[in-house]
């Protein structure tokens, strides 16, 4: 099966339309202030508004207070809220949405629990930890910290780019990989070249 793509971190909806016009599977919309990526409502509309049939939107949360994630979800065309913080199983099952949980990774990182503890997420996306980050950062981690079998499919992040993109793909096989910083000019401005060459390491 081939590997799917998310494309994070879209602030314009002429960077999301590049996306999606070189195969993009789904992009997602940062709604964490702290962010570079961050995006209001208003515009996250617009883009999730412009985007076609069979390309997943996907809303990025923080630790954010419920009456905000709901509030994003009332106004904003999302198929899915992926969870980068330290939300439990039932936070993140309360909004009526599926749902994606992202964990940073590190070497006592327990995954097979934490795929038990996150049995109702339709995927756990694996991360670099980074110290006081909630993720973005641009590094890679230890892709050996990944069990060959889990019960939850993975989807692949951190520090992934057109040149590592290949070798992550046939070492960890995960669903899907996910990348921001990677195909981007400055952050939160996405590059159309480092799209392209991106999924066509995908699909090599």
């Amino acid at each position: 099966m081939r590997v799917r793509v998310k494309i994070c971190g879209i602030t314009s909806v002429e960077d999301a339309l590049t996306a999606v016009a070189n195969g993009a599977d789904a992009i997602g919309l940062v709604f964490y202030a702290p962010s570079p990526r961050n995006v209001n409502v208003e515009n996250a509309a617009e883009i999730a508004n412009a985007i076609p049939a069979f390309v997943s939107v996907v809303g990025l949360f923080v630790n954010a207070e419920p009456d905000f994630v709901r509030n994003v979800a009332s106004r904003v065309k999302l198929d899915l809220l992926q969870f980068h913080g330290d939300e439990s199983p039932e936070q993140c099952a309360s909004y009526g949405l599926p749902f994606i949980k992202a964990i940073r990774v590190k070497p006592d990182t327990n995954l097979v629990q934490c795929a038990k503890d996150f049995s109702a997420s339709k995927a756990l996306l694996l991360d670099t930890y980074t110290e006081g980050v909630a993720g973005g950062t641009g590094h890679t981690f230890d892709w050996g910290l990944i069990p060959a079998q889990l019960a939850k499919p993975v989807i692949l992040a951190g520090g992934l780019n057109a040149g590592n993109v290949a070798q992550a793909i046939a070492s960890v096989h995960p669903y899907a990989v996910d990348v921001s910083g990677g195909v981007e000019i400055s952050k939160g401005i996405k590059d159309a070249a480092k799209i392209a060459a991106f999924m066509q390491q995908v699909s090599a």
